[in-house]
């Protein structure tokens, strides 16, 4: 239980109003009750008016404008984001090992970290302070996971890949699968081992069932503070530049390097050997088939239409390079007859 006094303390902001009333959690605008504190963005400035918040972060453009006592802030939701983190924290390392875990010989795990039921940790591993393995999470032979990260169930880093600090690697997430490298011999494929690792930076999330896989000789980078939604795949030897973040379902190529704060909207597609470069915004569905070297938003996603509608614009851009033959022919029978026109015949 905190008052609004005690969060400002915290994490500083402007007061106006009661300071004492007190805050037991964090909720939406339209279902907090008292007790809750909810964020107000300018756009929805109206419903701050009927929402039941015992107090409200706001804009600094809003402060001093509402009943309700309320903290204005540069940038609510990233406020929000913070007094959230203060009523539901990560978990802290119970320190112990699961009698069901197996643990090698050879591994080094420190005395603070948490080894959960089930749990795999290979020959040579290296488990830092106050890491948290769940349960059935396994970490391969001579993998190393830094201090503070938190592996939630099932999930796997394969052998010889390295976790940096304060990581989240969410339910099932594999990171260190063999790259797709095979080689076709005539009449058949023949895998090409993958002997590079994958190296992930400090702060970094991964989310539900993402994969990363392992380089096929070089190394695949994560760097430090990227953010991964669910159902991602980056395939071998990519790099993802720090605190780039990308929605659900993004597939990115083999040997792509993308830079830094860059974004990908959920789905899209980013095809191999390129390269994008820092503070590049992709929107979702989009497929990037060549580099990116200039910082904007890129989109090519067809627009929605009635179906109806969409058959005919789709054949209509089947035909765009007959047009094109067409106006060009037209242009050049036009500059002809300006010609001759010019020269009086």
């Amino acid at each position: 239980m905190l008052t609004l006094n005690d969060l400002v303390a915290r994490l500083g902001g402007e007061l106006h109003g009661d300071g004492e009333r007190v805050i037991t959690g964090v909720n939406t605008l339209s279902a907090a009750a008292d007790g809750d504190i909810a964020f107000v963005t300018i756009k929805h400035a109206a419903q701050a008016a009927t929402s039941a918040a015992a107090a409200l972060i706001v804009p600094t453009a809003l402060a001093g404008t509402l009943a309700q006592p309320h903290v204005a802030v540069r940038d609510p939701q990233l406020y929000f984001a913070r007094v959230a983190t203060l009523f539901h924290p990560l978990p802290v390392a119970v320190p112990g090992v699961h009698p069901s875990a197996h643990v090698a010989a050879s591994a080094r795990v420190a005395p603070d970290a948490q080894i959960g039921p089930n749990v795999f940790v290979g020959e040579n591993a290296v488990i830092g302070h106050g890491v948290i393995l769940s349960a059935g999470a396994c970490v391969g032979d001579g993998a190393v996971i830094g201090d503070g990260t938190l592996l939630y169930a099932h999930a796997v880093v394969e052998h010889h890949c390295e976790i940096g600090l304060r990581c989240i690697l969410h339910p099932g997430c594999v990171i260190g699968a063999d790259g797709f490298g095979n080689a076709f011999a005539g009449d058949h494929w023949e895998k090409i081992p993958q002997i590079g690792r994958v190296l992930i930076g400090n702060d970094v999330e991964i989310g539900a069932n993402t994969t990363v896989d392992r380089g096929a000789l070089g190394d695949t980078v994560i760097e430090d503070g990227v953010r991964l939604d669910n159902l991602i795949h980056i395939a071998h030897n990519c790099r993802i530049g720090k605190h780039t973040a990308m929605a659900a379902c993004v597939g990115v190529a083999g040997s792509t390097r993308i830079g830094a704060y860059c974004l990908m909207g959920g789905a899209a597609m980013i095809s191999g050997h390129l390269d994008i470069g820092d503070r590049v915004q992709v929107s979702g569905g989009t497929l990037v088939a060549k580099s990116i070297r200039t910082p904007g938003v890129y989109t090519a996603v067809y627009p929605l239409a009635e179906h109806r509608d969409w058959l005919t614009n789709a054949a209509r851009v089947r035909q765009i390079g007959s047009l094109f033959d067409r106006m060009k022919a037209l242009e050049q029978e036009l500059d002809a007859l300006k010609r001759r026109d010019g020269s009086g015949e």
